[in-house]
């Protein structure tokens, strides 16, 4: 299940996408505009500016914007830096792999099997899925909507 924290991060990204390249938004207005706490936001944009997916500057002009292109960037991974692996099982986990300690054969056990299909499958969606896209996949169903 995806948490609040990355959904507040992904929120705050999105809104970050949305405008023009190296403009600056301060976390306040990010806060306002996406229903976000003021606090909670500024721990996850400080993690996602140590993980190089945010620039933050100081001063009359700071704020926040995106270090790299919307395309660059994937659920997938703003997902792993707030909540670790995607995988619903710790033996399922190509990051975070640990050993079940109930398992009798791991390489036999029907439980992981499917466990590492779901994470497959969940890691496919998300991983080839930027910022970029989910805002066109957004605004395409926005004109969908128009039109009928």
């Amino acid at each position: 299940m995806l948490s609040q924290k990355s959904k507040y991060a992904l929120r705050a990204l999105l809104l970050l996408a949305r405008q023009p390249p190296g403009e600056m938004v301060l976390v306040g207005e990010i806060a306002e505009q996406q229903n976000v706490p003021h606090k909670f936001l500024e721990l996850i944009l400080l993690e996602l500016r140590k993980q190089g997916i945010l620039f933050s500057q100081r001063g009359r002009n700071g704020g926040y914007t995106l270090a790299r292109p919307k395309e660059a960037i994937t659920f997938g991974e703003v997902i792993r830096i707030m909540d670790g692996p995607l995988a619903p099982l710790p033996c399922a986990s190509v990051a975070g792999y640990r050993r079940c300690v109930d398992c009798q054969d791991e390489r036999t056990c029907e439980i992981r099997q499917v466990m590492c299909s779901v994470r497959n499958a969940v890691a496919d969606v998300l991983d080839n899925t930027s910022l970029a896209d989910a805002i066109a996949n957004g605004l395409s169903r926005e004109r969908t909507a128009l039109a009928s």
